[in-house]
């Protein structure tokens, strides 16, 4: 919200101000941050000039200029060069003399040119900030302006003013306004505040009925909440076509950062910024006979004022008209949104009604975004307008009508449905001082209420201990809905610097959880080995499951649809990392990078189905039942914890001392290895088949309780194809919440032994589609509690050993806890662990 310093000082008293920035520091303390800053954009002598003559010349380059003897309040007048001709000796305009800069750092000196010395310039509206007009040099008299040669042209065009952009929070709408502002304003400087709202309407209340029908017709509202529950129709009629905005409310208009269009919208965008109630004017002459606000109709269409043909929603809230010259129904405008091209007001329209409706807040936010539609008006419905303010801003925007158009007001007024009740809620006065820690008194918690609004009842018994106030909340102020509310605005009005800094004393013996630890011990190990941490969005879509060739009857392909994504084109939750993952390898490689490694972890969604919790109420303020909750619990689908890896380019880069090495399938398994062995886990490795990988160069990671912990290897080629990743690329991913559920070599609880240990070698013959793995676990199955360790030493193939076998070699290493092992003990349990292996595997003791 920009807020006119200019403006602003109409409505509260800024003579103490004499530092702009101070001023946004101080806002920010009671939740109005700054955004942006606009001062003073032209800078240097600009004064108000009278032309005395202006002689067009005609130049080689077929162009006419003017060469000008301009008044600027000095002894000699100046001779300026300008290119326009919509003006004439004895015009006031604008003139801009040497040492000026002007918006875009243009500055401006005496220069030659067309053949004379230009001593200045004579300015449009598009080279002082005031517009885009450069078609013609600025008329004072067109503008409604006047002055005498010489004059500050800065403060009569009102350049000198000071523009805070700040910053709203969704919750406080009633600050998009100037009077929400000079409220707020008052607030901290404990002082009064004009309010533009304070307009007799008794009259025009005690008049609604007669005016325009209007019917609020909405048979289908959301939540139950009707769609518009009050709507102000007020009639201007008369007004002068050709009168044009005055400067001083256009000047407000570009402040606010709003473009002038014509006097009619001026005045009701005016109003809006003024007392944040979005108003629209209809004109009269191309209305029908009834105004009627219901949901939109399938198949309904739109033009809206922007020239966009829109189709509708059905849970779109609509403004109609009825009867008319066509005796048809026609939609004629977004309700809070945008309203329709078929009844704009022109510069030819002399009779409005102007519509002032209060909206319901999700109907519009839920419009506004389904199509693409952040309006003003929007902007403000979807926050929360003020229910009693429409009559008082339709009687606004009327008077000013009336005042610079020259309209007549019609009485005849209509106010279809009526405003809600006032909230009232109940509220402990010492409720604010349990939550933050600091004892307010009873009168600084009543004062705090009453200066944002509320009414309080029950000051008289405030002192009294466990003591409760009845608070009326006002009508801008929807955001007040319960206690914790009240206590916000008593700590914000008394002053956040009031709370103090404490840090919150950690209960002993607490820490992080195992799987903390273990995530963060994890990121360390992939980073120490060279890969980079990113974060990519956990947002898929049915095309990445195709082109990583995952089939349809895949798991990873059951995944939740999101009501409202952020995008169109990726409306799931992913189930693994590597569907969003290949992304950031593809753009860092797309800047250049030749050899790039990533790694990211995070929650996937794994549902078993798609299908949620259906019929409960979810209506605001419902609160389900066990049953309900339970249901919701049921249907939210499990959510591990994966980390994956992504490797393009080489594992070790060449140099003077060597070629390097492309990185492969086994850099990406010895990085899934050196993360179990973390954790303490042993997995059982073996050859599969799995997308997105290559089927003959992907290894598939299974625990002792026979979970699948992950995959390793090389990317399908056609699946770097369709990423557009370059061939060779090799990943992993692996779930550490499964990692984290086996059962590890440290699970052990006995005590560490001094005795000496007994090593004893084995060689064993087996088939050649035994693996390593399964012959490792049959010999730690046979030898007992005694083995301490088993080494892999050699693996052989060849002529000495049958086809399709092969001989692989183990040194068991032994050791009891309570004794130093025989000779033939240790034989013993190396005889009993060749026997399992022999049993599970066929395995025989190579001699």
């Amino acid at each position: 919200m920009r807020v006119s310093l200019e403006w602003l000082s109409e409505l509260v008293d800024l003579s103490g101000v004499t530092d702009a920035r101070e001023l946004a520091a101080e806002l920010a303390g009671i939740g109005l941050e700054e955004e942006d800053f606009f001062g003073p954009t032209v800078t240097g002598p600009l004064v108000v000039a009278r032309v005395l003559t202006a002689e067009p010349e005609k130049h080689s380059n077929g162009k006419t200029v003017n060469w000008c003897s301009v008044d600027v309040g000095e002894d000699e007048p100046r001779g300026i060069v300008c290119g326009a001709h919509n003006f004439g000796p004895g015009d006031l305009v604008v003139a801009c003399l040497p040492g000026a800069v002007l918006p875009g750092d243009f500055a401006i000196a005496a220069r030659k040119t067309y053949g004379h010395v230009s001593d200045g310039m004579i300015c449009s509206a598009r080279e002082l900030g005031l517009g885009e007009d450069h078609d013609g040099i600025i008329r004072l008299a067109d503008w409604g302006l006047d002055g005498t040669p010489g004059d500050d042209a800065k403060a009569l065009l009102g350049l000198d003013n000071t523009v805070l952009d700040v910053n709203i929070t969704p919750d406080r709408g009633y600050q998009l306004s100037l009077r929400g502002v000079a409220r707020e304003f008052a607030l901290l400087k404990n002082q009064e505040f004009a309010d533009p709202a304070a307009l007799d309407t008794s009259d025009l209340l005690a008049a609604a009925g007669t005016g325009f029908p209007v019917e609020l017709a909405d048979e289908a509202p959301i939540h139950g909440v009707p769609g518009c529950d009050r709507l102000t129709a007020l009639r201007v009629t008369g007004i002068d076509a050709s009168a044009r905005t005055p400067y001083w409310m256009v000047k407000r208009l570009l402040d606010e950062g709003m473009r002038p269009i014509s006097l009619t919208v001026d005045v009701t965008n005016y109003v809006m910024l003024e007392l944040g109630q979005p108003l629209h004017a209809y004109d009269t002459a191309k209305l029908g006979d009834k105004l009627v606000v219901r949901r939109a109709r399938k198949g309904e269409k739109l033009t809206t004022l922007d020239d966009v043909k829109r189709k509708l929603d059905p849970e779109d809230l609509l403004i109609t008209d009825e009867g008319g010259a066509a005796g048809d129904t026609r939609i004629i405008g977004l309700a809070g949104v945008m309203g329709g091209a078929a009844l704009q007001v022109t510069e030819q329209t002399t009779d409005i009604l102007i519509e002032a409706a209060h909206f319901d807040a999700v109907s519009i936010a839920r419009t506004a975004r389904r199509h693409k539609l952040p309006s003003e008006a929007a902007r403000r419905f979807e926050r929360g307008v003020d229910p009693f303010l429409g009559p008082t801003a339709a009687l606004r925007c009327a008077l000013l009508l009336v005042e610079l158009g020259g309209g007549t007001l019609s009485h005849d007024v209509t106010v279809a449905g009526s405003a809600p009740s006032e909230a009232v809620l109940d509220f402990a006065v010492d409720a604010a001082a349990k939550r933050v820690g600091v004892a307010y008194t009873p009168a600084q918690v009543v004062s705090a209420l009453e200066s944002v609004g509320c009414r309080v009842d029950g000051v008289a018994e405030a002192a009294q201990p466990g003591a409760l106030l009845r608070v009326t909340v006002p009508g801008w102020r929807p955001d007040l809905s319960a206690s914790e509310d009240l206590v916000e605005e008593v700590v914000r009005v008394n002053g956040y610097d009031q709370v103090p800094s404490i840090l919150p004393q950690a209960p002993g013996g607490a820490g992080l959880t195992r799987a903390q630890r273990t995530r963060r011990a994890v990121s360390n190990l992939l980073a120490a080995a060279g890969l980079t941490e990113v974060l990519t969005y956990p947002f898929t879509s049915d095309k990445r499951s195709d082109a990583e060739l995952i089939d349809a009857a895949d798991p990873r392909r059951v995944n939740i649809r999101l009501a409202n994504p952020l995008a169109e084109d990726n409306p799931l939750m992913r189930t693994h990392l590597l569907a969003t993952l290949p992304d950031a390898l593809a753009r860092n490689l797309g800047r250049g990078f030749k050899d790039v490694a990533l790694f990211e972890a995070g929650l996937v969604t794994t549902p078993q189905t798609t299908a949620l919790a259906q019929g409960l109420n979810f209506q605001p303020g419902y609160h389900p039942d066990d049953a309900e909750l339970e249901a919701i619990f049921a249907s939210v689908p499990a959510q591990p914890y994966h980390f994956a890896g992504i490797i393009s380019g080489h594992a070790e880069l060449p140099g003077v001392w060597g070629k390097g090495r492309q990185a492969g399938a086994q850099d990406v398994i010895e990085l899934v290895h050196r993360i179990a062995a973390l954790i303490g886990v042993r997995p059982e490795v073996a050859a599969a088949e799995y997308a997105p990988y290559h089927p003959g160069r992907c290894a598939r990671f299974t625990g002792a309780t026979g979970a699948v912990l992950g995959h390793a290897g090389e990317l399908h080629p056609k699946v770097c194809e369709n990423l557009g990743l370059p061939a060779r690329t090799v990943a992993f991913e692996i779930d550490l919440d499964a990692l984290l559920a086996q059962p590890t070599a440290r699970d052990w609880h006995g005590a560490l032994s001094s005795y000496p240990v007994s090593r004893q070698d084995v060689a064993l013959l087996v088939d050649d589609t035994v693996t390593v793995g399964q012959l490792a676990a049959a010999l730690r199955a046979g030898a007992g509690d005694e083995l301490e360790s088993l080494e892999l030493f050699d693996v052989y193939t060849g002529d000495q050993i049958a086809q399709g076998k092969k001989s692989v070699a183990f040194r068991l290493t032994f050791r009891a806890h309570d004794r130093t092992l025989t000779a033939d003990e240790a034989s013993a349990l190396r005889e009993a662990a060749t026997a399992v292996a022999a049993q599970r595997h066929g395995a025989e003791v190579r001699g």
